[in-house]
C-alpha cells in the first residue's frame, strides 16, 4: 500500500463534510470538555514537566512551581482539544476513538476549537508573567508543535509522524526545567531526549496491534505503510539507542547511581521485549512492549524526582555525574 493511497484525498474537504461534521451536535457537558483535554495523555505530560522541574538546579517558591505545573497540564490538554477538533473525521472511524465528544456529537466543533485555543493562550501568558517568558516560549513551542506540525502537518501525510511529531511530548521536562532555571542546558536537552526516542517504540507498539484501525482510518502509521516486518525492525533499532540513553542522567549528574542502576535494567528489559516483538507474529509481544514503555517512562522520571528528594537517593545535580559533570 503506497503512501499516495493512504493520505486522505482532498483534505479541506473531508474535514469539513465528513461523518464527524454531519453528527448532530448537542451543547457539551463538563464531562465532555474533560475528555476534549485527553487526561490520560495530560497526566504523563504533567508527570515528565513535574520531573523536570524538581530535578533542575534551583529553588522554586511551591505556588509558582504549582502554577508551572498547572501551565503546563492546561497547555498540554488544550493542544489535546484542537486535535480532537481537527481529527474528528478519522476518530469517527477508529474503534479507538469513535466515542470521543465530536464523533458523538456531544458538542458543536467550534465550541472545542474555542476552548482549545483559549486555553492555549492563557497557559502561556500565565506562564510568562508568573515564572520566565523563556519556559513560556518554550510552552508556545511545544503546543504549536503538536498542533501544527504533528496533527495538521505530519500525521496523514508521512509514517514519520510519530518520529518528527514525538518531539511535542518531549518538550515537558524542559518547560518545567526552565520554570525554575530561566534557560535550558544540556542536562535538560537530555531529558528532552530521552522521552523523543522513547516516543517511536511506545507507538510503533500501539500501532502493530491497532494496524486495521489506523488502515480504516488511512492514517500512514509505520505498519501500515512499511509493513510489520519493518516496523519490527525499526523498534529494534530505537530500543538499543533509548536503552543507553536512559542512564546519560546518571552520567551528566542530573541523577544518581542509583538512577542509573535502575535505567540500566529497565534499558535491558526494554530491548528484550522489542526482540521478542520481532521475533513473533502474534500481537501479545507488542501489547507488553507498549505496556512496559509506559512503565519505563514512568519508573525513570520518579527516581529523577527521588534521587532529589532530601534524605532519599544521592543527589545529583549540583553534585557531578560518573564523568565528572558539573549542574
Amino acid at each position: 500500500m503506497s503512501d499516495v493511497s493512504l493520505r486522505l484525498g482532498a483534505e479541506g474537504a473531508a474535514f469539513s463534510g465528513t461523518a464527524a461534521g454531519a453528527v448532530p451536535h448537542d451543547v457539551g457537558r463538563v464531562s465532555d470538555y474533560v475528555a476534549l483535554l485527553k487526561p490520560r495523555v495530560m497526566s504523563l505530560v504533567v508527570f515528565t514537566g513535574f520531573a523536570g522541574l524538581y530535578a533542575a538546579p534551583g529553588e522554586l517558591h511551591p505556588f509558582l512551581a504549582a502554577v508551572a505545573v498547572l501551565c503546563i497540564a492546561v497547555s498540554a490538554g488544550a493542544a489535546g482539544a484542537i486535535n480532537m477538533w481537527y481529527e474528528r473525521d478519522i476518530d469517527a472511524l477508529m474503534e479507538r476513538t469513535r466515542n470521543r465528544p465530536l464523533p458523538c456529537g456531544k458538542m458543536a466543533p467550534q465550541d472545542a476549537l474555542t476552548f482549545g485555543v483559549v486555553l492555549s493562550l492563557f497557559s502561556i501568558m500565565l506562564m510568562g508573567m508568573a515564572l520566565n517568558w523563556t519556559a513560556a516560549g518554550l510552552l508556545a513551542l511545544a503546543n504549536g508543535f503538536y498542533v501544527f506540525v504533528y496533527t495538521v502537518w505530519l500525521k496523514r501525510r508521512t509514517p514519520q509522524n510519530i518520529v518528527i511529531g514525538g518531539a511535542a511530548g518531549a518538550f515537558p521536562p524542559m518547560i518545567g526545567w526552565a520554570a525554575v532555571t530561566g534557560g535550558v542546558d544540556l542536562h535538560s536537552f537530555m531529558l528532552f531526549a530521552l522521552i523523543f526516542v522513547w516516543t517511536p517504540p511506545h507507538f510503533w507498539a500501539l500501532a502493530l496491534y491497532r494496524q486495521m484501525d489506523y488502515a480504516k482510518a488511512r492514517v500512514p502509521m509505520l505498519p501500515v505503510v512499511a509493513g510489520r516486518d519493518a516496523t519490527k525492525r525499526q523498534i529494534v533499532a530505537y530500543s538499543l539507542l533509548l536503552a543507553p540513553l536512559g542512564v546519560m542522567p546518571a552520567v551528566l549528574g542530573t541523577a544518581g547511581l542509583v538512577y542509573g542502576a535502575v535505567a540500566a535494567v529497565m534499558g535491558f528489559c526494554f530491548v528484550l521485549l522489542a526482540a521478542a516483538v520481532r521475533r513473533n507474529d502474534d500481537d501479545r509481544p507488542a501489547r507488553q512492549l507498549f505496556g512496559f514503555s509506559i512503565l519505563y517512562l514512568f519508573v525513570l522520571f520518579t527516581l529523577l524526582i527521588v534521587d532529589r528528594a532530601p534524605g532519599m537517593l544521592s543527589a545529583g545535580l549540583p553534585g557531578a555525574g560518573l564523568l565528572g559533570f558539573a549542574g
